[in-house]
């Protein structure tokens, strides 16, 4: 064989590199592409899935009190304050001074304002200086008696001996009768003057403003300058009023009770108070009365409660929701059943009420058994235990075993 064609058909090196001894580049190429689209399509697949599943907040479900201190009834209301008055003037005039501002604590009998008084005070003294003149015409009178009385005795001596005629005697005993009178009508016109200088005084007086009792100014209504009047002028640039004062002392509670429970509130029942503003802040309570008066409207009767602890922090018209306890019975007796969940963990699913339970990364439906709601607590009578961790404003869609992710608040 001819040596020339065997080194034509013998496969150089590169060659073999190419096309033997392991898959084209292509392959390769191919194979990257597809591991990648299926990790795009992987990714986008538990994006998807991840977007399905809702966030959701969840309660522990509580125990319910025992009969020493249990809450039979629960109802919201307000602050209110039995001792607060808008403190204004008696009389009409301008503001020369106001001596405080909203926050201000003031002392029964403190100066709160001043009206100008200039007019006033010229009618005390001129009633002061009728009051003295008559006060001198009583001692003038009063010494003019004094002098006819002792005429008088003289006179009466010496008609006695025969030195004086009667008339004499008669005339200085008409002196005296004179005096006396006069003496009598310098009193009453002295009581006048007085009565007068009193009135003076009243009305001075009535241009100091002061506190009627310990308080603290909840609003200042008017300013230096401005015309003040125990009466509206009707034009709007009277003020009717100087400040408000509260006696924060006299602060309790004002609530309103459905008409349908009222009858297990009674007067010096033991409750709890817990304002709106510190929710973690139970303030101990009784009831003082239920008001004997129903709301026609609202189907409602007003109940008084008082608060056993005094606090700045209780201010009126603060919102505030009260648990109306149980009388403290046998420490034996066993409380009472089921357990409080908020009212939004109670859903409906075909058409049984259901409380979803967090279980893992999951969501369990439970049936329930209600009982009468505890103000915004839910009594659950049967279904639940207490400490079981359930959800709060379920998902319409959410149903047993749906895969749930708790919202950051959760717990």
């Amino acid at each position: 064989m001819d040596t020339a064609l065997l080194k034509e058909l013998r496969i150089q090196g590169t060659e073999r590199d190419d096309h033997g001894g392991g898959p084209p580049k292509w392959l390769w190429i191919l194979l990257v592409v597809l591991v990648v689209l299926a990790l795009l399509a992987g990714g986008g697949w538990w994006w998807w899935r991840q977007s399905q599943v809702p966030d959701v907040e969840t309660a522990v479900a509580q125990p319910r009190s025992g009969p020493a201190g249990a809450a039979v009834l629960q109802a919201t209301g307000y602050v209110t304050a039995r001792r607060a008055a808008t403190v204004s003037t008696q009389i009409t005039g301008t503001l020369t001074a106001v001596l405080f501002e909203e926050g201000d604590s003031v002392a029964k009998g403190q100066v709160l304002a001043r009206l100008e008084d200039n007019a006033l005070r010229a009618g005390l003294d001129m009633a002061r200086a009728n009051l003295k003149s008559a006060q001198a015409n009583i001692e003038a009178t009063r010494a003019q008696l004094a002098q006819s009385q002792s005429d008088l005795k003289r006179q009466d001596e010496l008609a006695a001996s025969g030195m004086s005629t009667r008339q004499a005697a008669e005339q200085a005993r008409t002196a005296v009768n004179s005096y006396t009178a006069q003496l009598e009508a310098r009193r009453r016109d002295a009581d006048a003057a007085a009565a007068q200088a009193a009135q003076a005084q009243v009305n001075f007086d009535y241009s100091v403003v002061k506190a009627p009792f310990a308080g603290v100014i909840t609003a200042k209504a008017a300013q230096v300058g401005e015309i003040v009047s125990p009466l509206s002028a009707g034009g709007g640039f009277t003020r009717t009023g100087v400040g408000t004062i509260v006696d924060m002392d006299s602060l309790e509670v004002d609530v309103d009770v459905n008409e349908a429970y009222i009858g297990q509130v009674k007067a010096d029942m033991p409750a709890q108070a817990v304002l709106d503003a510190y929710p973690d802040w139970r303030i101990p309570a009784h009831v003082i009365a239920v008001v004997p008066s129903a709301d026609r409207g609202k189907a409602t009767v007003k109940v008084r409660v008082a608060l056993e602890q005094k606090d700045q922090r209780v201010v009126p018209d603060m919102g505030v929701r009260v648990s109306f306890l149980a009388a403290k019975q046998d420490a034996q007796a066993a409380p009472p059943p089921g357990v409080l969940v908020p009212k939004s963990a109670v859903a409906t699913r075909d058409g049984a009420e259901v409380v979803f339970v967090v279980v893992g990364q999951n969501a369990a439906a439970r049936k329930v058994k209600l009982g009468t709601p505890l103000g915004e607590q839910a009594v659950v009578l049967d279904g639940l235990k207490a400490g079981d961790p359930i959800v709060v404003n379920p998902p319409e869609a959410l149903r047993d075993g749906g895969e749930i992710r708790l919202a950051p608040s959760g717990r």
